[in-house]
């Protein structure tokens, strides 16, 4: 099993992040789990992947050329993938994971967090995804996912497949339990709510 996880390539403001980065890998690699990761040596991505190796895990990273010649590259990885495109690396890195996690991250990690989960509300995968919190640091953004289902924006079903882990024992045994939902669209279009 490999889990793909999405992480911010900066450290953040509390030391926490990167603690909880380390157990990760570290609770990872002592279940005999697998990382699939964007391949970088800095920030969390850098500290999950350096912990899981250093408990003996297994640790792929993918990365596009433009990254590994900017010398951004983990050089001690179990297997480093070289794509051409973003795209590439991320289809590169789903079809490699069974589940997905985020940990505290920016941009880029939103935006790779939302992509597989929205793949999975069109069952362009059946995949757990996750994030693991940390201090509160996802709040906020499940509160949005909140409000939007709220407005009908989301249904709560696909709401509630957002898994919320706390460490990677509770990752591991909620993704294991998780069973995938309809797809979204099954059934036709969402009918008009009027009031």
């Amino acid at each position: 099993m490999r889990v793909a996880v999405f992480a911010g390539s900066a450290s953040g403001a509390s030391p926490r992040f990167r603690e909880v980065a380390g157990e990760l890998g570290r609770g990872l690699a002592r279940a005999g789990v697998g990382i699939v990761y964007g391949g970088g040596h800095v920030g969390l991505m850098g500290a999950v992947a350096d912990a899981c190796l250093a408990a003996g895990g297994e640790v792929i990273g993918v990365m596009p050329r433009s990254l590994v010649e900017r010398e951004i590259a983990h050089r001690g990885l179990t297997d480093l993938q070289v794509t051409e495109t973003m795209h590439e690396r991320k289809a590169a890195m789903a079809a490699q994971a069974d589940a997905f996690v985020a940990l505290p991250g920016g941009a880029g990690t939103l935006e790779e967090l939302f992509e597989v989960w929205t793949w999975q509300h069109l069952a362009i995968h059946t995949k757990p995804v996750a994030v693991l919190e940390v201090d509160g640091f996802w709040r906020p953004l499940l509160d949005a996912l909140d409000t939007m289902t709220a407005h009908g924006f989301l249904k709560p079903v696909l709401r509630s497949t957002l898994l919320v882990a706390h460490d990677s024992a509770s990752l591991l045994a909620e993704t294991a339990a998780w069973q995938p939902p309809a797809p979204k669209w099954e059934g036709g279009l969402d009918p008009v709510v009027r009031p």
